[in-house]
């Protein structure tokens, strides 16, 4: 990545399943130190969109480029600087959290001291602590969601691709994930995060865009966002305008 240029950029990003556009010739670029919030209805695009930065869809027409490198073109290298939290976490059923947390810092090339120091580093913040020797089967959502951002983490990425990430937390838990975003940007990363609950957007985000029907329909920080509502000027407000609901 050439110095000063945006860690995660999309140029003209399409997207199609069939006839249908799921992302329309999206242009977008976030910079380091930067954590960018995500918006739309279901169905908007977002989640696709997600999943062509973690290479898991291939783009239609143009290129997702994390760091300066392009998913598809440089896979191996994107995925390196980058971590992908789905909006349903996976884990193995019958791994324990420390399990699947050990079997993940080997895929990134991390010796068993380094996976101990960094788990030892997490597990305060996230509070996994106390089951983290249990099997993930016995997990709730909320705890899996924990392990799976701890995972994410683990080989300290500069840029984090998080579906709804407070999801089935509870209100501790999403303080300190959204500590952890802020943390992660303010060392130099970037966070590209969806989320429908808006006062999440409002609280950490330095910049929010929204998507309808895969077009970019509004981008920029939240209080030029809710300079643009004609009623209430809340983030709310314009973001009802801009989607038709």
């Amino acid at each position: 990545m050439t110095d000063g240029g945006p860690l995660i950029e999309l140029r003209r990003l399409t997207r199609k399943f069939g006839d249908k556009v799921a992302v329309d010739r999206l242009d977008l670029s976030i910079a380091a130190g930067e954590i960018f919030a995500f918006l739309g209805p279901n169905g908007a695009g977002k989640t696709t969109t997600f999943k062509v930065l973690a290479g898991l869809l291939r783009p239609t027409e143009g290129c997702a480029l994390i760091c300066g490198r392009d998913v598809h073109r440089e896979p191996m290298e994107a995925r390196r600087m980058m971590s992908y939290v789905p909006d349903e976490p996976y884990l193995y059923d019958k791994l324990s959290g420390r399990e699947f947390l050990d079997l993940v810092g080997g895929l990134y090339g991390m010796s068993g001291r380094e996976i101990e120091r960094r788990v030892g580093e997490l597990k305060g913040p996230l509070d996994f602590d106390g089951y983290l020797n249990d099997l993930a089967e016995s997990y709730s959502h909320g705890m899996k969601q924990r392990i799976a951002i701890a995972a994410a983490l683990l080989h300290r990425p500069r840029v984090l691709i998080v579906d709804e990430p407070t999801v089935g937390l509870d209100p501790r838990s999403a303080r300190a994930v959204k500590g952890i975003f802020r943390d992660l940007a303010s060392a130099g990363g970037a966070v590209f995060l969806s989320t429908h609950t808006l006062s999440v957007a409002e609280e950490i985000a330095d910049r929010v865009g929204i998507i309808h029907r895969g077009r970019l329909v509004a981008c920029g920080k939240v209080s030029e966002l809710k300079a643009m509502g004609r009623s209430s000027g809340d983030l709310e407000d314009i973001f009802l305008q801009l989607t038709g609901e």
